[in-house]
């Protein structure tokens, strides 16, 4: 094999990649690893390029002992920080020296990082209701033992705190179903506002005073009906729990020609309350795992904190868009734009 023939060859990997012949100098280099270095390092001797002690160190053992070596290396360029998993393999056949090959890693921790802050937050949340519960328990095993008020209180209490954690479960169950299901399109046949309409009335028989203005031009998309059922009532409820107390809150729709971000027909599903309004730091988190702007307040309200994080896959699986506005003092906006075709 030759350096062209090489050159070839790790141009059609899909990661970045490198050739160190026998005399220690980088004769081949994808543009991949060029985009990593910022520098194309190609005709350098390799530890002047790269720099970077562990990846020097497995690239010179490979090269003296002819065996497969691995290093982690951590890369900077332009103040962002990517790691590495580093192997090193020997050929001998043709033109000799260390093919290496860069797996990023960064995503990777990225999402264990994730993991690890869910199991952390989810653990946080199971363990405040079951302390409460615990301490009621023992009160009423002691002290409170023979008070009948103070047992229908505690009892009260108990019931609350067992509900707050099955909503919680419930919303981690649902949120799970939704991510295994999110590259499956839906292929039912959904009429959007005979859906939305059917949830809107759900809520007027709660006494919720709920002004409607949906176009009198219905779609039909494919959806799967109870998943926009979901979005639909998470919207609202959140609009009747965090908006002003007695006013009306506000249902929307309104069709695109083509939306600008999803470049398709869309309609546009908007619900709109006249509540404190959302500091806009908050705004771009607010579809976040447990993600609370008054956690205090939320969980008084019955809030798990989950409800917006299974909006947005709700939506994204149906290939649209959660978009949210809001003004302190002047009420917030969410709106579902879904995809017509």
């Amino acid at each position: 094999m030759d350096q062209a023939q090489i050159k070839a060859w790790i141009d059609a990997l899909g990661i970045p990649a490198l050739f160190v012949a026998d005399d220690t100098r980088i004769i081949a280099a994808n543009d991949l690893a060029i985009s990593v270095y910022n520098l194309n390092v190609a005709g350098l001797i390799y530890s002047a390029a790269l720099r970077q002690p562990a990846a020097i160190e497995a690239i010179h053992a490979c090269l003296e002992y002819h065996k497969i070596q691995t290093a982690r290396i951590h890369h900077t360029e332009n103040c962002t920080d990517t790691v590495f998993d580093l192997r090193c393999a020997y050929i001998d056949k043709g033109l000799r020296g260390v093919l290496i090959t860069l797996k990023d890693l960064t995503d990777e921790g990225k999402n264990t990082q994730l993991h690890r802050d869910f199991v952390a937050n989810v653990s946080h949340e199971l363990r405040t209701p079951l302390t409460a519960i615990s301490g009621f328990i023992e009160t009423l095993q002691g002290s409170a033992k023979k008070d009948e008020e103070a047992l229908d209180r505690f009892l009260g209490m108990m019931a609350r705190q067992s509900a707050r954690m099955d909503r919680l479960v419930s919303d981690l169950l649902s949120l799970s179903r939704i991510e295994a299901q999110e590259r499956q399109r839906p292929s039912d046949t959904v009429y959007l506002h005979d859906l939305l309409a059917t949830v809107i009335e759900s809520y007027k028989a709660q006494d919720v005073e709920i002004i409607s203005q949906l176009n009198a031009h219905d779609h039909a998309v494919q959806a799967d009906a109870d998943q926009l059922h979901q979005v639909f009532s998470n919207l609202i409820e959140n609009a009747v729990k965090y908006g002003q107390a007695g006013a009306p809150i506000t249902v929307t729709t309104k069709n695109v020609a083509c939306d600008a971000r999803l470049r398709v027909p869309a309609i546009r599903m908007s619900v709109c309350d006249t509540g404190a309004g959302i500091d806009p730091i908050h705004l771009p988190r607010l579809t976040e795992r447990f993600y609370r702007i008054d956690g205090h307040r939320s969980r008084e309200k019955g809030g798990t904190g989950l409800g917006l994080a299974i909006a947005k896959h709700i939506i994204s699986r149906h290939r649209g868009r959660l978009e949210i506005k809001s003004k302190i003092s002047q009420g917030s906006e969410f709106t579902a734009i879904i995809p017509t075709r």
